[in-house]
């Protein structure tokens, strides 16, 4: 068994926790106190940026799923190379905050070069379909993405400097978006759905009912003040994840 079958067990099992260090994120150290706080909550796999000192870091420290998140085929080719176990092209939503944007057909493009650049089909490819575009778009882009042989989509929702409600409100508000996203592509692809953007312990069980067989969650965790706050998120996603699989089992 390779480390990446792990994430696909529990993909399958519909129970996925993936934690995000963040596509932006090259603070060594601070790279490396999520992924301990990833492993030691019993996440499924942790998400980190293109750079190579932290790449090799990250392998050397963890035998966990790695995937590597860039918007550079060449990085994600290269990642691989250094032992990443997974390469994702996204997560777009964290570069909007510098006025940069994604159609559906840059994604497209991207992806042909990076399936280009691999030479092969064997290594774990997710692409994250822009949450800005309008939905129909999103569909096309996600077959289109299916049809070349892409393992996996993520949804997202957007960035927004605008004000947004208090407690629970406005979580929810920040997650309304891929939320409302990923029912409408689980929907209409057979790809399974990675939800992600504002994904929480609160909002967590929502994006399982929304039909996704995974969750990415980065802020949540990376704002946390102390490395047991850390674990605890991450323990506290994982269990909610777990009881949505037991759910599933029930109905079955």
């Amino acid at each position: 068994m390779t480390r990446i079958d792990l994430f696909k067990q529990h993909l399958t099992e519909k129970r996925a926790v993936k934690v995000i260090s963040g596509i932006d994120n090259f603070d060594i150290e601070s790279v490396k106190k999520v992924v301990s706080a990833a492993e030691q909550g019993g996440a499924s796999a942790v998400d980190i940026c293109a750079d190579e000192n932290i790449v090799k870091a990250v392998r050397e420290m963890t035998d966990m799923p790695i995937f590597v998140s860039s918007v550079v085929p060449s990085e994600l080719v290269h990642a691989v190379e250094l032992g990443a176990d997974a390469i994702e092209l996204g997560n777009f939503d964290v570069l909007y905050k510098s006025g940069t944007s994604f159609n559906a057909e840059d994604v497209l493009r991207l992806a042909k070069e990076t399936i280009s650049l691999l030479g092969d089909t064997t290594t774990y490819f997710c692409v994250t379909v822009p949450g800005e575009i309008s939905i129909n778009d999103q569909i096309e882009l996600a077959r289109k993405l299916e049809m070349m042989g892409v393992d996996l989509i993520q949804t997202e929702g957007h960035f927004s400097s605008n004000h947004q409600s208090d407690g629970v409100k406005g979580l929810m508000e920040r997650a309304e978006l891929t939320l409302s996203n990923t029912v409408e592509l689980e929907r209409n692809i057979d790809l399974p759905i990675m939800t992600a953007t504002g994904i929480n312990p609160t909002t967590a069980p929502f994006a399982f009912a929304a039909g996704a067989s995974a969750i990415g969650c980065g802020s949540c965790i990376n704002k946390m003040d102390s490395t047991i706050s850390m674990i605890a998120t991450v323990a506290n996603l994982v269990e909610i994840a777990n009881r949505h699989t037991v759910k599933v089992v029930e109905l079955v």
